[in-house]
């Protein structure tokens, strides 16, 4: 049976493996698997520590954590109207290929909930064409007047 809980600092090593399955598949990579790693599991250490920007869910099966789903509260400008003031940009949404099947719903799901009972006003995320549906089947639409730059790298 798979868990969906809060990631903790201990999670940091398993986190960034699972960060470097999913994203070392892309080209142009600039870093080896053990120098990333080392890299991506002391800045996971250091957000899960302070929840103050990034917080993450894993999902867990047994002992092994099987999937992850990061997200940042944005803090918007005060706002005289009824409007929220915070969105949520979610992130990094994995699942090992094993573990496929309704994971990252439930992920999705719990994240979606957290943001709601933290008074978020939107949610936004990029997507791949393989997760379009799940977002979709969620009430994501692609809005109207969002803007996107690409800046050199």
């Amino acid at each position: 049976m798979i868990d969906i809980r809060d990631a903790t600092i201990d999670d940091a090593a398993a986190l960034a493996e699972l960060r470097w399955e999913f994203r070392s598949a892309r080209p142009r990579q600039v870093e080896d698997r053990d120098a990333f790693v080392i890299r991506c599991a002391a800045w996971m250490r250091a957000q899960l520590t302070t929840n103050l920007q990034w917080r993450a869910l894993v999902a867990v099966d047994g002992d092994a954590i099987v999937g992850q789903l990061w997200m940042h509260a944005i803090e918007k400008l005060p706002n005289p109207a009824t409007e929220r003031e915070r969105h949520l940009y979610i992130s990094n949404v994995y699942v090992t290929p094993a573990a496929r099947g309704g994971v990252g719903t439930r992920l999705l799901e719990a994240a979606l909930a957290w943001a709601s009972s933290q008074n978020v006003d939107s949610v936004f995320l990029w997507y791949s064409e393989r997760s379009r549906s799940m977002y979709e089947r969620h009430g994501f639409a692609s809005p109207e007047r969002l803007f996107e730059l690409h800046l050199d790298r």
